[in-house]
């Protein structure tokens, strides 16, 4: 049998404290941070434990898919883990494969929503790797309306509400862009009110009175980037008589890391208490294994 490759990405996180500051100066596009940015950031991680588990969620998404297509199609995937900002790198993996002769390979990016800044540069560094060494990379763009998906979400918004006061209003967050992006013609953000829109049908929630889309941790540049930020959601819910309480369901984001665990669990929840209200986070999908099974069904589809 013909193995396929395929070439799971993310991200990326420093694995320890020591490579902080490579990271940091990697996402700058080679430009080493100032001491004073630098030393923000490790006080962020120290915020959480230290270090992010990001590297270890995505392994074990890595993993989990690895698994689910070996239950699929026996000996027919090889997967390999590429990252944007951290090693291995997309262009590692695709050496990897390229090495163990594959000429064929799918690209899924571990983000639901596409973006050209985000899911559209992966699946292009994954493309032209691939281009120079004889893979073929085929590219899932988004899955951000995959039903196993939507069905995570919705029970964990059902759960955490469940345990809030009846007037708790569900914000749905991710990673803000720059407003440039978006007025382009970018989906990124429609996609996003797709998604919180599936979920809340689901929940049964009201429109506005009972959820909204905001975003959150955008980059300190000083250009626009799309909001309303959730920091200043929560300033007005907590200025408002209509709300007790807030669930954030942070849904552009499928691992635990740091603008989970700091941006809400810290920042956030912080402001929602200085304003009043009861605060709480939806879980991440992490390796769910149906959602993990889902996306393999999907690399399977992508595969042919």
């Amino acid at each position: 049998m013909t193995r396929t490759g395929v070439v799971v990405m993310a991200y990326g996180t420093p694995r320890s404290p020591d490579q902080i500051e490579a990271y940091y100066t990697d996402i700058r596009r080679g430009r080493p941070p100032t001491p004073e940015a630098l030393a923000d950031l490790v006080a962020r991680y120290d915020a959480i434990g230290g270090i992010s588990p990001l590297a270890e969620r995505t392994e074990a998404q890595r993993a989990a898919l690895a698994g689910a297509l070996e239950d699929r199609a026996p000996g027919r995937f090889d997967v390999e883990l590429g990252q944007k900002h951290a090693a291995p790198f997309i262009e590692d993996a695709v050496a990897t494969l390229a090495g163990r002769g594959i000429v064929e390979a799918v690209g899924l990016v571990l983000a639901p929503h596409w973006s050209s800044a985000s899911v559209g540069q992966y699946l292009e560094r994954a493309q032209a790797a691939g281009q120079a060494r004889g893979v073929a990379v085929r590219g899932i763009e988004s899955w951000h309306l995959e039903p196993a998906y939507l069905d995570f979400l919705a029970a964990a918004v059902r759960d955490e509400l469940a345990r809030l006061p009846v007037a708790t209003k569900v914000v749905f967050t991710a990673h803000s862009l720059p407003q440039r992006v978006v007025d382009g013609g970018d989906p990124y953000a429609e996609q996003l009110r797709e998604t919180a829109a599936a979920v809340a049908a689901r929940v049964g929630l009201a429109a506005w009175s009972g959820w909204s889309v905001a975003w959150q941790s955008a980059g300190r540049t000083p250009e626009p980037w799309i909001g309303p930020d959730i920091l200043a959601v929560l300033r007005d819910l907590g200025a408002s008589e209509g709300a007790d309480g807030v669930l954030v369901c942070a849904c552009g984001f499928v691992a635990d890391h740091l603008e989970v665990l700091y941006d809400l669990d810290v920042e956030a929840a912080r402001v929602a208490a200085e304003v009043g209200l009861d605060f709480a986070r939806t879980r991440c999908v992490n390796d769910d294994p149906a959602v993990m099974a889902a996306l393999a069904e999907r690399i399977l589809a992508r595969a042919g």
